[in-house]
């Protein structure tokens, strides 16, 4: 960890200075306080500068911790978003954590106490996710500030019944007529209970006035590798099964369009018009001037044309079977791609098993086997073409998507392919060592992804602008996005799984209120053909107290927010500085909190109790497959973790860089779930360390993407027997990829219990038994961050570190 790395300044991001750069005060090494030492809270808030009438709860936030001496921080079930120090008459109202959350939930009033207080300010937004209840709003008014086209929300102030100030930019605006009236409660003059008023999160249906053309058909393009390795890898067959059992689930209306391009060494288009007898294929041999063979019945309409479609998806497997072409022509089909969907926009779904070998965009190996375990330079983390990228914002104008499945048993080169879907709001899903028959985890995993991604909801031709009070401001974004212009986002399709990151910054002081708000708009088209604006606001208190700013710090969001820099960061100054960057954030925590209570003499890693997991989720971070080093990492499997932290939502990033670990023989109805009828056990979270496993007992590790349940040599014939169907430890097979459905009140917990797991998930979860005896259970251990490993010391080691690097 070198002393000397380079902030996170690189982002125009001034919050977190380099220690070099600020004086530190020495720790001694010897002597740690007891608790019983720390000060009191009153103490405290003087040091800080006072309390502005924090709640109790943010007192207990403030507790200073040294992490040194507490060895059990984590608590029993998944931490929640803090909530704003706000009147309950506008916590009631404000928009959820799930969907927009903000790195601190108290905003200091001036760049200088952000910048003292050594914390990032970003946002973290989950836009398009499933909603239980979603306010439509049906009006023709829909009403927007003047000035800088706010929607109207419930914070803003009505000066009286004609008249409205705008929370972000102060503007004061008349209340239409039309707004007078509340379609609820069918009243008139009382627009402040208007929905559009009592919800942070609404939706309304757009006029024409926000269409450019009529709203596209949901348009669907499929690009099949069908190459020998695509044949040998087996997943054609299960791709064609599961569209054949999904068809009549795709999201869209009675417009709906689909087509396929299958490729290998050359194109091949399929004419589906209706009244053929078979589908008919076409052949474009010449993959330097792509061309569409026809233009009229390549993209048909699903209802007129399924029975088409389903010969087709039945008869393309065995189509193939004989393939001995080995070429892979995927730029070319991604031109044809382009050009077949330019003229409505829509998905293109492209499936990838080897490197691109011919014609545009062709790629050669640049992976060293060698360095896969290097602890210095990690290379070829950038594209090694701009060739993807380029038709990647090409098709991002024509308002199409492209999402990659790549199934590969060798390097593909991601980081070069990921770009077609990186610029164009795409999605990308990747399965090492696919293989039908010898890799069964990743064929279910395929499987589950595939039924999810078909069935999911999509909102084509989308824009997303995030506006926030005057005084902020936003400079930098994270995604799968195209940036347009400062602060609009051109998103091509959006889908439920899809999350995006803000940095931001305190352009000028925030005095002149209380209150800070941020308001992203998604505007898109959904798949029946409907415009629609989606709009979700979120309010936050300003302060002027470094307590309050403590207090109220979102340690998940912050390591999320310093995550998707990190990954910037490798990409453009290499992972070696990317990691140092990270470790210096805890070490600015550390001695900025030190500093600012500077008449508080507290030896050893001290941190305020909202932030004491900070150091542990930044070493999980740094034993991640994105940022690891000194372990052997396949280069594609690093970044696709890099495009996972990029894209996934809050809750699944934190799975993937500290995983949930459960004991399930011993779980019971204390504290349990009651959901519809079934009872949902909640067994406590157990620290990530080798100490808390036993071997008579069976644990479950959730990893994000999957479930690790490692089983010991030990464990009580009660639950083999009840949850696994076998009567002891050597009965048990060799893999296990599901929990049986048993007649057992136990069996009904345990699965009641990862079922609910597995609920909103961006992608399926995959389950893998490994007893304790195998060789496989080196996968489990490696995910117990607290414990040494290849890819790093144990958090002990790590906290040292931090103490002494804060010393200097």
């Amino acid at each position: 960890m070198a002393p000397h790395a380079q902030p996170y300044s690189g982002y125009d991001y001034p919050g977190m200075p380099h220690p070099s750069s600020t004086p530190h005060h020495g720790y001694n090494q010897a002597g740690y306080p007891q608790p019983s030492q720390f000060p009191s809270l009153s103490q405290l808030s003087a040091a800080l500068g006072g309390l502005s009438g924090v709640p109790e709860m943010e007192l207990e936030a403030l507790q200073p911790i040294n992490l040194l001496q507490e060895q059990c921080l984590l608590p029993p079930r998944p931490l929640e978003a803090p909530v704003p120090n706000l009147s309950p008459e506008l916590r009631k109202v404000n928009c959820s954590p799930e969907t927009f959350r903000c790195t601190l939930s108290s905003i200091p009033q001036t760049q200088a106490m952000l910048n003292k207080a050594r914390l990032p300010l970003g946002l973290l937004l989950h836009p398009f996710r499933d909603l239980q209840q979603l306010p439509v709003i049906t009006s023709n008014t829909i009403v927007r500030c003047r000035s800088c086209r706010t929607y109207i929300n419930p914070f803003v102030t009505f000066l009286d019944q004609r008249r409205w100030k705008c929370n972000l930019c102060y503007r004061i605006n008349d209340v239409p007529d039309d707004f007078m009236y509340n379609p609820v409660t069918r009243s008139y003059g009382e627009p402040h209970r208007r929905p559009e008023v009592q919800n942070a999160t609404v939706e309304f249906i757009a006029s024409s006035d926000y269409m450019l053309r009529p709203p596209q058909p949901a348009a669907y393009l499929f690009v099949l590798d069908v190459s020998h390795n695509a044949v040998e890898s087996g997943y054609l067959k299960y791709f064609c099964d599961s569209l054949q059992e999904n068809l009549d689930s795709l999201p869209g209306d009675a417009r709906t369009r689909l087509g396929f391009l299958t490729f290998d060494s050359t194109l091949h288009f399929y004419n589906l018009q209706d009244g053929l007898s078979q589908p008919q294929m076409l052949v474009v041999s010449d993959i330097d001037d792509v061309f569409i063979p026809s233009h009229d019945n390549l993209m048909v309409n699903l209802k007129e044309c399924k029975e088409l479609v389903k010969e087709l998806l039945a008869s393309l497997p065995s189509m193939f079977a004989q393939s001995r072409e080995t070429q892979s022509a995927l730029g070319p089909a991604l031109q044809a791609a382009y050009k077949l969907m330019s003229p409505t926009g829509g998905r293109v779904s492209v499936f990838q098993t080897q490197l691109p070998t011919l014609g545009a965009g062709l790629l050669q190996s640049r992976e060293d086997p060698n360095q896969r375990a290097s602890t210095k330079v990690v290379q070829h983390l950038g594209p090694a073409t701009d060739f993807y990228k380029k038709l990647s914002l090409d098709c991002s104008g024509q308002q199409i998507a492209v999402d990659l499945f790549l199934l590969s048993s060798q390097y593909s080169d991601l980081s070069s392919l990921a770009c077609m879907s990186k610029y164009s709001a795409g999605s990308i899903f990747y399965y090492p060592s696919f293989h039908h028959v010898h890799n069964p985890t990743q064929l279910h995993k395929f499987q589950g992804d595939l039924e999810h991604y078909l069935t999911r909801k999509v909102g084509f031709e989308a824009v997303m602008r995030i506006r926030c009070t005057k005084g902020l401001s936003i400079h930098t974004f994270h995604g799968n996005l195209f940036v347009r212009s400062t602060d609009l986002l051109s998103l091509a399709n959006v889908n439920p799984d899809s999350a995006f990151a803000v940095q931001m910054s305190i352009d000028d002081s925030l005095a002149d209120s209380s209150l800070a708000c941020f308001q992203a708009a998604l505007l898109y088209t959904s798949c029946k053909g409907k415009r629609r604006i989606r709009v979700h606001t979120l309010c936050l208190p300003v302060v002027t107290q470094l307590s309050d700013v403590y207090a109220g710090a979102d340690v998940q969001a912050i390591t999320c927010l310093l995550a998707n820099m990190a990954i910037d960061r490798s990409v453009s100054s290499g992972l070696s500085d990317a990691r140092d960057a990270l470790v210096n954030a805890v070490v600015d925590l550390v001695t900025g909190y030190k500093s600012s209570v500077s008449n508080l003499q507290q030896k050893g890693v001290v941190l305020p109790s909202s932030m004491s997991l900070f150091p542990l989720y930044i070493l999980g971070l740094l034993k991640q497959k994105s940022l690891r080093t000194g372990t052997s990492t396949r280069l594609d499997e690093r970044v696709f973790a890099m495009c996972q932290f990029k894209t996934e939502p809050l809750p699944q990033l934190m799975r993937l860089l500290h995983p949930d670990l459960y004991r399930l023989d011993t779980v019971s109805d204390q504290g349990a779930l009651h959901l519809n009828d079934t009872i949902v056990p909640q067994p406590p979270l157990l620290h990530l360390s080798a100490e808390r496993i036993t071997q008579d007992g069976a644990f479950l590790l959730d990893c994000g993407s999957v479930l690790l349940l490692w089983v010991g040599r030990a464990c009580s014939n009660m639950f083999l027997q009840d949850v696994l169907g076998v009567s002891d430890y050597t009965s048990l097979p060799p893999s296990m990829n599901h929990i049986p459905e048993l007649d057992t009140p136990l069996s009904e917990r345990i699965r009641a219990f990862l079922d609910w797991l597995q609920e909103n998930r961006s992608c399926y979860c995959s389950l893998l038994l490994i007893k304790d005896d195998a060789s496989a259970k080196t996968s489990f251990f490696q995910h117990l961050v607290e414990d040494s490993s290849e890819s790093g010391p144990s958090y002990h080691d790590f906290l040292q570190q931090i103490l002494q690097q804060a010393s200097k």
